[in-house]
């Protein structure tokens, strides 16, 4: 049985952890608020933008990208993006169990340590590792881009997909493949992100484009920029899911750690009561002994 001594050390030990995920609890929820705004903010823009190319894929008549086309997929290419740090839950573990129901002969290009810690631990290619901050830059992304981009457009790999967790809201973040190249058809929604359209209101108006000089050559222009924005858009994604599912982690060991401070504080008591009844036994026996 453990003595008061070891306790009152469980205890201490136990308090010091609660105080550091509780610390890391507050910054999390700080940075959690930033990232989710961000997130959010990116996807009307993302939306308007699908829905511009998806207009102006409408004036074209045979128009051709290399962006565009669509071959038999021999050779894959996955943008695999994880968080840098772990103590965020089963974020990146869901994340990689996506990653083992892909073709061993895939190709991945990685975003974040934990992407390329793993990719290197089970062993499977590695095209490039990328980094970004806490507050993904578009220049970080279109890096990433204009690689995926290049090996498609080399015929180094026939597709390219990216693999992120999608954030839904502070308690879910939903592991997501989902297609960038080719871009194949254009459509007004936007893949992987949740971007709801706006109804039109009575006192609302449908948007209006007009393209100078014409349709194709403003297409031409965008494609190249909404790939970049896209990946932009997964980066912010991967950084609100990282740090929502970081709060929520270090607020559940608070917790824990909490429940265990007030079970090991029973026991303390109990273990100090009983000594104080022994002694108290022990102090009258010897008094009944003498007299």
């Amino acid at each position: 049985m453990a003595s008061t001594r070891d306790i009152r050390r469980r205890i201490k030990s136990v308090k010091n952890t609660a105080q550091i995920t509780k610390a890391m609890q507050m910054v999390a929820a700080a940075k959690m608020r930033k990232a989710q705004s961000a997130a959010l903010i990116g996807r009307p823009y993302a939306q308007l933008m699908n829905e511009m190319m998806a207009k102006a894929s409408e004036g074209t008549v045979g128009f051709n990208h290399p962006l565009l086309q669509s071959r038999p997929v021999a050779k894959r290419a996955v943008v695999l993006i994880s968080s840098d740090r772990g103590l965020c839950g089963a974020l990146n573990s869901n994340l990689f169990r996506e990653v083992v129901k892909l073709d061993k002969n895939t190709v991945f290009i990685t975003a974040g340590k934990k992407a390329a810690q793993f990719v290197a631990r089970t062993k499977r290619t590695l095209a490039a590792e990328f980094s970004y901050k806490d507050t993904p830059e578009f220049t970080e992304a279109r890096a990433i881009s204009k690689l995926a981009q290049q090996l498609f457009l080399k015929g180094d790999v026939d597709a390219v997909e990216v693999l992120f967790p999608r954030f839904v809201n502070t308690l879910t973040q939903q592991p997501v493949l989902v297609p960038f190249l080719p871009i194949g058809k254009i459509t007004a929604t936007t893949a992987g992100i949740n971007a709801p359209k706006q109804e039109l209101t009575e006192h609302s108006t449908p948007q209006i484009f007009e393209f100078e000089p014409d349709e194709e050559t403003v297409l031409g222009e965008l494609l190249p920029h909404s790939l970049n924005f896209q990946m932009h858009q997964f980066l912010l994604e991967t950084k609100a899911s990282e740090q929502s599912a970081r709060m929520v982690a270090m607020k559940n060991a608070t917790d824990n750690a909490k429940e265990i401070i007030k079970g090991l504080t029973l026991e303390y008591n109990k273990l100090r009561q009983a000594n104080i009844t022994k002694e108290l036994l022990e102090i009258t026996t010897a008094q009944m002994a003498v007299g």
